[in-house]
């Protein structure tokens, strides 16, 4: 059994700063990409940032120049920091990973439970 832990979200200011983290542990063969997602109430889940294994990484237009996401593969686990933050990017964050487990064939994807990133002065 696979688990994602979303931690890091809060209340912050216009211009502020936050630090997601999502760990995954359980019975882990190997992790492929993993990846941060938002969902703004009353939108559609859409994705923020990618981190594949090859160590590349992709962004959503709307976030570039002011989030990044790493990646610490010794434990498991994925982050992303938040600058220059903005109401619109107000959401409940998801991370999402593509995992194979330790006696498994395939890949699934598994996600977090999400954790709430507020923006508001």
């Amino acid at each position: 059994q696979v688990q994602l832990v979303e931690s890091g979200g809060g209340l912050v200011q216009p211009g502020g700063s936050l630090r997601l983290l999502c760990a995954a542990s359980g019975s882990i063969g190997s992790i492929n990409t993993m990846d941060w997602y938002r969902q703004a109430p009353g939108k559609q889940r859409e994705l923020v940032a990618v981190f594949t294994s090859g160590g590349n990484t992709n962004y959503a237009d709307s976030v570039k120049g002011r989030f990044t996401i790493s990646r610490d593969n010794a434990k498991n686990t994925v982050y992303l920091q938040m600058n220059s933050l903005k109401p619109e990017d107000t959401a409940v964050y998801y991370c999402n990973a593509d995992i194979r487990t330790r006696f498994g064939s395939h890949i699934s994807s598994y996600w977090g439970q999400g954790t709430r990133v507020t923006v508001s002065s």
